[in-house]
């Protein structure tokens, strides 16, 4: 679910529960007072005693405090159900007090006893210290009576770091609530719990109702219906319509209300003004999975979108999920359920496949039937006002029939979460994305080096390296990767064997393997002298194979397996143009044959030459090679293979803590930067104390106000000298704001006079690579840490790398030793090399400053100096932004 966990952004946060249901949190109000004192007094004697500590009269001076919280010396939240569709059903409550140390507060929390012991009270938790800790309060403190142990249990699998002191019959639990690591991966544990059970309706229904399921063919829900039984679904599915007329000769209902026994799925195509009471019906009815076809919602403009928040809000408050609106439905071949109103179903298969848009999703269908893919399941998210790929991923990864996961993309609602679980999940298996438009970061103008080098994909990229997720950028390439990858064993390296019966389409192929990074190593001496014995003399043994025209399905089934056993081969990629020695499909059965009888789990893709495709053999065996229409299709579709293969070999690494950060002062400074405006850049003495604060190497500088003080200044700190322009965010090389070494006063000077005060002083430094490094802020990404080639060619060079905070070790590291900005960190053409530790912990404390100081939009190092023995950076610029909403914390 897309809440936001800020209080904010948001004063309502949907959670999900590890049986499913959703709940929902809020700040108590004024008019909550009688549902506080109803919810006290239908607790337990017992749970009663063990919050207070005793029994308190119920009446309203007991929960006088917890409404109409401030948030900053008392918060409160309150969880509620929907109760038979009606009011809210209040079950649990928590709140925190905060006490004379102003970084602690005491926490106390309650819950019903018949919905004790599922999850809500860890959920609670988790959101009441995400909103404390936004106003400073760093601890909570807690009075738990000893024999309360579902209250200490709760602490104890949240994933805080406790200590306990027993006093009398007391337990005293204080914990610090900012989030850890160890935090993160217990949320993470309980959200997939709960994300996957709130989907089994949608993946394992044994009843649906399609609502607007007409007798008439053509109409969408009718078509949709027909699809239902056409796929032998292995439950019970009922049409609803207003006459209640039988569909296809099942009988019909004229509500759900008439529909015996449990419903688990309701699938909704109405008209747009009918959906919301039609949705409203099935819930009350107990329907806990919505998945609504119909047009007309946020797509269309301010009344579709009031229309669809007036529709998440009846499923959320009835603890439901939601599929759509504005979609094509969804299919789970292997169970034979087909609730799409697709003309093609699916052909069972193992990839998970989510597209945003239907469209899109029904050429994806066709595209992968004429490759013979077959589908785990798909769903189509339209609007994705609720079921988004994030918590599909969750049900994908865990899902045993689900070997690959294919997704198109078209926005994302919650990245910094998609990139946690992605990186998760693509270690199981392989995640295939396919991303159309661009993100809001592109629209805004740039105004610092690193901004300018931030392109409108920049932060998509960084997403889906980080996450090992492998992007394509057509819909060809897409079903490409994707027929490899759902067939083939795990690519172990670079190196691929290339046999053909034609010269020319090995060398176009080998171009396409150098193109797409792959090498082609030569094979050894036992593997051609293996070849010679059966190939003519004019063939060429070498890498890649030319077994001329003449090569039969008998030379093919021969040479494919002696490829696979050469231990320098990882791969190998079969060519055939049809000659009158052979058929295309009698070379395609003998490939297919020569795979099987292999006993090397290496990849085999071939690539079949002829004008009516790919041969029935291989689009329709089983499985064992890839096949493809071109070679430039198979090679581009294994380097990708290949750099998944170098993701799975690449340390995960971990976030470091860093020493010398002040966050307090740097956040003070950027606050003091904003106090006349929403928008500014720091002076550089600002900009100077801000960096210092996250311990970033700065060459020393003066700010001089005459040109008496700038040669004083340069006497100081030694010339040659620099003189730079103190106006701040000026781009000093365009502004010719700059003068470099000043070798005497005279000419220190004339600089202060041309360019005129205030200025900046430094001292000249000659050595080192020159370096870019900075951060832009994303509105949907989050802080974007950059990293290339600096100076003035820094735009000219382009090659910056990005990355989205928070970095880990192994992130930075790739930052700084990689690409252009790789090779002169390493020496280029001479140089001594440069200090690489110096510049990671650079890297990464730029990070950290991005994701602790909200209000940073652009911050510019160029260039830093990369020395032998250290980094330094001699230039900087930052402007600060205040959000309009800042939404960082952890969302569903």
């Amino acid at each position: 679910m897309s809440q936001p966990d800020t209080a904010a952004a948001s004063d309502v946060v949907d959670v999900i529960l590890r049986d499913g249901r959703s709940l929902r949190l809020r700040p108590p109000r004024r008019e909550d007072t009688d549902a506080l004192l109803a919810f006290f007094a239908g607790l337990s004697p017992r749970s009663l005693y063990q919050r207070f500590h005793g029994m308190p009269s119920i009446r309203p001076e007991l929960v006088e405090r917890l409404l109409e919280p401030d948030w900053v010396e008392r918060g409160a939240l309150l969880g509620a159900f929907a109760e038979d569709g009606a009011d809210e059903h209040v079950v649990a409550v928590a709140s925190y007090e905060r006490l004379r140390d102003p970084t602690v507060a005491e926490a106390a929390f309650s819950v019903a006893d018949e919905y004790q012991r599922r999850g809500i009270g860890t959920r609670l938790l988790e959101q009441l210290a995400r909103r404390a800790a936004e106003v400073g309060i760093e601890s909570f403190l807690a009075e738990v009576l000893a024999d309360n142990r579902d209250m200490l249990g709760v602490f104890e699998a949240a994933g805080y770091e406790l200590t306990r002191e027993l006093a009398g019959g007391e337990v005293e639990v204080r914990f610090p609530i900012a989030p850890t690591e160890r935090f993160e991966e217990r949320v993470d544990e309980r959200d997939h719990v709960a994300v996957r059970a709130s989907l089994r309706p949608f993946f394992e229904p044994e009843s649906v109702a399609v609502i607007g399921a007409s007798r008439r063919r053509g109409s969408i829900g009718g078509e949709l219906f027909r699809n239902i039984l056409a796929a032998d679904f292995q439950g019970a599915a009922y049409p609803v319509n207003r006459e209640g007329e039988a569909v296809a000769g099942v009988r019909g209902y004229s509500s759900v209300d008439e529909i015996p026994g449990e419903l688990d799925l309701a699938v909704i195509s109405l008209p747009a003004a009918l959906v919301n009471d039609a949705a409203d019906v099935a819930l009350r009815r107990g329907v806990r999975a919505l998945v609504v076809i119909s047009a007309g919602f946020a797509e269309i403009g301010s009344e579709g979108v009031e229309r669809q928040e007036q529709l998440l809000a009846l499923v959320r408050a009835h603890g439901a999920r939601l599929i759509g609106p504005n979609c094509l439905g969804i299919a789970v071949p292997g169970r034979g359920l087909n609730a799409t109103f697709a003309a093609r179903a699916a052909a069972p298969g193992n990839i998970g496949f989510s597209s945003q848009s239907g469209a899109l999703g029904l050429a994806l269908l066709e595209a992968a039937d004429s490759r013979g893919l077959g589908l785990s399941a798909f769903v189509s998210i339209g609007n994705k006002a609720d079921v988004s790929s994030n918590d599909l991923l969750e049900w994908w990864e865990d899902d045993e029939e689900t070997e690959a996961i294919l997704l198109y993309v078209e926005s994302f609602g919650n990245p910094r979460r998609f990139g946690r679980l992605a990186r998760r999940v693509a270690r199981r298996k392989p995640i295939l994305a396919l991303k159309s438009g661009t993100s809001a970061s592109g629209q805004r103008a740039a105004s610092s080096h690193t901004a300018a080098l931030a392109g409108s994909e920049a932060a998509v990229d960084a997403l889906f390296h980080q996450a090992g997720v492998i992007r394509a950028q057509t819909l060809e390439e897409l079903i490409d990767v994707a027929t490899l990858l759902s067939t083939q064993p795990r690519l172990a390296g670079r190196s691929v064997a290339l046999v053909t019966n034609a010269g020319g389409l090995g060398i176009l192929a080998a171009d396409a393997c150098d193109a797409a990074g792959l090498d082609l190593p030569s094979l050894s001496p036992e593997t051609e002298a293996a070849l010679r014995a059966f190939l003519p003399a004019e063939a060429s043994v070498a890498n890649p194979v030319d077994m001329l025209g003449g090569a039969t399905a008998a030379t093919y089934e021969a040479a494919v397996p002696l490829l696979l056993a050469d231990p320098h081969v990882d791969a190998a990629i079969v060519l055939f143009v049809p000659a009158v020695s052979a058929t295309a499909e009698e070379v395609a059965e003998a490939v297919d044959r020569a795979a099987a009888a292999s006993d090397t789990a290496k990849p085999v893709l071939a690539v079949v030459m002829t004008s009516e495709g790919v041969p029935d053999g291989l689009r329709d065996g089983p499985g064992r090679v890839a096949a493809f229409s071109y070679p430039e299709s198979a090679a581009r579709a294994l380097g990708r293979a290949a750099e998944r293969a170098d993701w799975l070999r690449r340390p995960q690494g971990t976030v470091p803590e860093l020493d010398g950060i002040d966050r307090a002062a740097a956040e003070a400074i950027v606050e003091r930067a904003l106090a006349s405006g929403d928008d500014a850049w720091l002076d550089p003495a600002d900009t100077r104390d801000l960096l210092l604060a996250y311990g970033i190497p700065l060459v020393p500088e003066r700010v001089a106000e005459t040109a008496d003080d700038a040669i004083a200044a340069a006497r100081d700190l030694g010339l040659p000298a620099v003189v730079k322009t103190a106006t701040p965010g000026a781009h000093k090389t365009e502004t010719g704001g700059i003068a470099l070494d000043l070798r005497d006063e005279d000419a220190v000077r004339a600089a202060v006079d041309r360019i005129g005060t205030p200025v900046v002083v430094q001292p000249m430094l000659h050595a080192g690579a020159e370096l870019l490094a900075g951060i832009v802020e994303d509105p949907t990404f989050g802080p974007l840490v950059a990293f290339g080639p600096g100076g003035v060619l820094a735009e000219l060079i382009g090659e910056a790398s990005f990355r989205i905070a928070p970095l880990t070790d192994v992130d930075a590291r790739e930052l700084v030793t990689t690409g252009k900005a790789g090779r002169l960190v390493a020496g280029f053409r001479g140089a001594p090399p440069a200090d690489a530790d110096a510049l990671v912990d650079l890297v990464l404390r730029l990070a950290r400053l991005g994701e602790d100081v909200h209000a940073l939009a652009e911050l510019d190092l160029n260039p830093v100096l990369a020395l032998p023995d250290r980094c330094v950076a001699v230039d900087a610029r930052v402007r600060a932004r205040r959000p309009d909403v800042v939404v960082r914390a952890k969302t569903w």
